[in-house]
């Protein structure tokens, strides 16, 4: 099912600037050699990853994590800092404190353990004790400090996670009303209120863009609708034309057949301009979603499908398991017809078109459209789903392979589901399309 839609094979030319002082220029001067080395060139650097420095967290580092992380380590950084210099005053204190010298006369007998000193030695232990005091007083302050520290510190993280909750709450519903504004229309608008501070400034400004989207999404409007009119009615009052020309049964054979080809033609843009109106309107994110039973899809597309196929002799394979998905039924029913059309039209005689319908992982529901046919470059699969585009070979000037809008069509309604769609060549020839859509 090689892509649909035909482009012509355009040439592209390629432009090379004029060069100055070449070989063939007018000066065959050299230019002076620079008196400095050139400078190295700059060494490349990939591009910057927001979680690369926060990736050993064994969460998501969120920016109020971020903050709360920021908060608790510079207060646990001031009071560490707080913690040394206290240490060391405290101590300086203790070592500059001087030792009281005792006197003892001849007289008095002193005692340590039992044993007699003389008053150098009674000194001499009462100096050690009193350093041993200090060391035992500086040892149990250190503790007590950091037990005080190791609690203020989780204070200070739970507050500064809670004020970081505070600060962000703005930035929280603006990120909440613009993804209610994806996912509904644009006429939401944050209002932000408070103090005129940075995150204020940014809701306004993204009122701002709000706005100006709105204008332009109603003016694109406005453009399908009139172009809806003035595009279609002259080519209906074009087909009704000749219709009645070619009813006239004094119409001359040669006649009979120019309007047979005018109407050919003028089907085609009929065609086209459907194509477009319905491509325009099908970008949009759906904003009414009802369970549709995917195998019923299907098979009314089948039904509107063989009659061609059998024309064209091709076989339709079908296997339908019931599976649910959320979106619209017409819509889901353009995306298998123009799978099915685009698989028969892009087929071989004696070929088949293999249709099914399954549930997938996670909730998705999956249609599958094989399809024998041309081998298709896997280098092509990109350029498939672009409107008006066809893989090399595709003759574009036959008028019954569609308009070029049959997977455009397919690639904008699925995505407006919130789907995915994959291609991927056949070994034999031919293509295979994945469609998933959301359960419901």
């Amino acid at each position: 099912m090689p892509t649909h839609p035909a482009t012509s094979k355009g040439t592209k030319l390629m432009t090379t600037p004029p060069t100055t002082g070449g070989p063939s220029g007018s000066s065959d001067t050299v230019p002076p050699r620079p008196d400095h080395p050139p400078r190295p060139a700059a060494l490349h650097v990939g591009p910057y990853q927001p979680d690369e420095g926060l990736s050993w967290l064994p969460f998501r580092p969120t920016i109020r994590i971020r903050l709360t992380l920021l908060y608790g380590g510079m207060f646990l950084m001031a009071g560490v800092l707080l913690l040394m210099l206290m240490y060391v005053v405290v101590r300086n204190a203790f070592q500059n404190t001087p030792v009281p010298q005792i006197t003892i006369d001849p007289g008095i007998t002193a005692q340590i353990g039992g044993r007699a000193v003389t008053g150098d030695e009674f000194n001499q232990y009462f100096r050690t004790q009193m350093q041993v005091g200090q060391h035992s007083e500086l040892d149990t302050l250190l503790r007590q400090a950091l037990t005080v520290l190791v609690v203020l510190a989780l204070i200070a993280f739970a507050a500064g996670y809670a004020m970081a909750g505070r600060v962000l709450r703005p930035l929280g519903r603006i990120t909440r009303i613009a993804r209610e504004v994806a996912s509904s229309d644009l006429h939401r608008r944050i209002e932000l209120e408070g103090p005129d501070d940075e995150l204020k400034e940014l809701a306004d400004t993204f009122d701002d863009m709000l706005d100006r989207l709105d204008r332009s999404f109603d003016s694109q409007r406005r453009f399908v609708a009139n172009a809806s009119h003035e595009l279609r009615t002259p080519l209906a009052i074009n087909r009704t034309l000749l219709e009645v020309q070619l009813a006239d049964p004094a119409t001359s054979p040669d006649l009979q057949q120019l309007g047979k080809t005018l109407l050919a033609t003028n089907e085609r843009s009929e065609q086209l301009v459907e194509g477009l109106l319905l491509l325009a309107h099908s970008d949009n994110e759906l904003t009414d979603r009802r369970p549709v039973e995917l195998a019923e899809v299907a098979s009314r597309a089948i039904e509107q499908s063989r009659s061609e196929a059998g024309n064209r002799e091709v076989e339709i394979r079908a296997e339908l398991n019931p599976v649910t998905v959320s979106g619209n039924g017409v819509l889901l029913e353009r995306i298998a017809l123009n799978l099915l059309q685009n698989a028969v039209r892009y087929n071989l005689p004696d070929g088949w078109v293999e249709i099914t319908t399954t549930p997938g992982p996670g909730g998705l529901g999956e249609l599958v459209v094989s399809n024998t046919g041309p081998v298709v470059p896997g280098y092509e699969l990109e350029h498939i789903f672009e409107p008006f585009r066809r893989v090399k070979g595709a003759d574009r000037t036959r008028s019954d392979k569609g308009v070029g809008l049959g997977l455009s069509i397919v690639r904008s309604v699925v995505r407006a589901h919130g789907g995915s769609i994959e291609a991927a060549p056949r070994p034999g020839g031919g293509l295979t399309m994945r469609v998933r859509i959301p359960g419901a």
